[in-house]
């Protein structure tokens, strides 16, 4: 399991795995409960760089980041780390 603190946004930390490119056993830890329930639902098994084309970028409520943002910035980091 692969962990990434978040900055800027209500969820603080982001657990996640990836299996090959696929990205599994997404969690965050705080945030908004349904929000981020969703968000786990509807990237379980689409690639690395799927799942950061569709978030990359997103702000929150004024914030220069998101919690989808941040998981974009955890799929990238973690691509430069392999």
């Amino acid at each position: 399991m692969i962990s990434y603190k978040t900055n800027g946004t209500c969820a603080k930390e982001i657990k996640f795995e990836v299996n090959g490119d696929k990205v599994n056993n997404v969690e965050f830890v705080s945030g908004c409960p349904g929000n981020l329930l969703g968000i786990q639902a509807l990237v379980n098994g689409l690639t690395i760089d799927e799942v950061i084309s569709k978030f990359e970028g997103i702000s929150c409520n004024g914030r220069p980041t998101s919690c989808p943002d941040q998981f974009a910035r955890a799929l990238k980091e973690y691509k430069l780390k392999i």
